[in-house]
């Protein structure tokens, strides 16, 4: 098992993994630091599929794209999930708040799924496994991926998250520094300054994309990173949550 401070500073995005089995022992493991996440109000408004069938996993790669969906050992899908607590307040007969139709509510779901996944992406990198955040999965057709999944309402696919034995040791990427990450107090006021910063990181992230191993580009960071946002514009997640009982108001 690998110590905290190797699993946190020397973890990379593996999208290439071994046709060998995850150990039972290791997805426990998983499964149990998962549960420990920390959440709002302890209401732990989050719940994860675990898919090892490899006729679902090539749908999902054929729906995406994205090759790791499909190579990968076992694939878990967090998601926001008010549906529970919904069905024991119905059977105790107690009113269900209206948490669903706030920005609030969408978020606490939101932020209880991203712990949950992280807790699961610190304990796979500690148990030696290689694993691949997939947030596409939650944009590319999400009403389609609702059905696929089963999904009831009050319940929305936040992120997925591919785990398997490394077939690769991809390069760390650069992170911005703590200049940029951390303020003290409050929010930094020298702009001038944290814009040369970020033109100094800019030009990190080109030198690295031109010579990192495994497949080179010539992306820097800000133009590649606005490509994103772009397509971003076009996602229909508004209407993909009223589909699935988010009638957000307010």
């Amino acid at each position: 098992m690998k110590d905290v401070k190797t699993s946190l500073l020397d973890r990379t995005s593996v999208r290439r993994y071994e046709r060998e089995a995850i150990p039972q022992e290791t997805m426990d493991f998983i499964y149990k630091a998962v549960e420990n996440t920390p959440t709002s109000y302890n209401g732990q408004q989050f719940s994860v599929i675990d898919i090892d069938d490899q006729e679902l996993k090539e749908k999902l790669y054929e729906m995406t794209n994205q090759k790791q969906l499909k190579t990968c050992n076992r694939l878990l899908i967090f998601l926001s999930d008010y549906n529970k607590i919904s069905l024991l307040a119905k059977k105790k007969n107690l009113t269900m708040p209206g948490i669903t139709d706030t920005m609030d509510g969408v978020t606490i779901g939101i932020i209880d799924a991203s712990l949950a996944m992280m807790s699961a992406v610190v304990a796979a990198q500690a148990a030696g496994l290689g694993s691949n955040c997939v947030g596409y999965l939650r944009t590319v057709d999400p009403g389609r991926l609702a059905e696929i999944l089963k999904l009831p309402k009050g319940v929305f696919v936040v992120c997925g998250l591919a785990l398997g034995i490394p077939r690769e040791q991809p390069d760390l990427k650069p992170k911005q520094p703590t200049s940029l990450v951390f303020h003290r107090n409050h929010y930094r006021q020298d702009d001038d300054k944290m814009v040369e910063e970020l033109e100094a990181y800019d030009e990190i992230v080109k030198h690295y994309n031109a010579t990192r191993s495994g497949g080179t580009s010539d992306n820097d960071w800000v133009a590649h990173i606005l490509d994103y946002y772009d397509h971003a514009t076009h996602y229909q997640i508004l209407k993909y949550l009223k589909d699935q009982g988010y009638d957000i108001t307010h």
